[in-house]
């Protein structure tokens, strides 16, 4: 049997590759973004992500974090606290967390059409407004309710100026 020479593809370079775009790529896959500005700010890339955790006084997963009481043991074993390094990191957590977050919810232009049109229809009947023809997805007295409750949370002063506008318009 002759031995028939293959062809070879040769090792070109390939133009349409991006290979700044690829090196960015691999750097983020090898450094996880983390969410926690706290953290972000405190963390060392030189060091590992479990003496990171360790500096700030957090627990790096929950292996061994919680001490498993077994009856063999007399006496409980006392374990060397790690030192936290920097401890603000903790106490900034903690303010953050405290701190009340504003509510994002807001209600759709329909939801809001809808309540100021049975408020005004109705005022506060749910049982009429569940048998308002505008009713269309037929939800019941206290679903209604839920929604107008709904809209006044997320709208206090739209639904304060929608009042006020009622009870002028019924005094003139």
């Amino acid at each position: 049997a002759a031995m028939v020479k293959r062809a070879s593809k040769r090792n070109t370079f390939d133009y349409n590759k991006n290979r700044k775009n690829q090196k960015k790529k691999l750097k983020k896959k090898e450094r996880p973004t983390i969410g926690c500005a706290q953290i972000r700010k405190a963390w060392d890339d030189r060091k590992s992500a479990k003496q990171n955790m360790q500096d700030m006084g957090l627990s790096y997963g929950t292996k061994g974090v919680l001490p498993i009481n077994k009856k063999s043991f007399s006496a409980p074993v006392e374990e060397a606290q790690a030192v936290v390094v920097k401890p603000y990191v903790i106490r900034e957590m903690e303010t953050a967390a405290s701190l009340r977050g504003k509510n994002t919810r807001t209600c759709s232009n329909d939801l809001t059409e809808f309540v100021q049109y049975m408020i005004r229809e109705h005022n506060e009947d749910y049982k009429a407004m569940a048998k308002d023809e505008k009713n269309y997805y037929q939800h019941t007295p206290k679903q209604i309710k839920r929604k107008v409750e709904l809209y006044k949370r997320c709208h206090p002063q739209d639904y304060g100026a929608f009042i006020a506008s009622l009870q002028a318009e019924k005094t003139s």
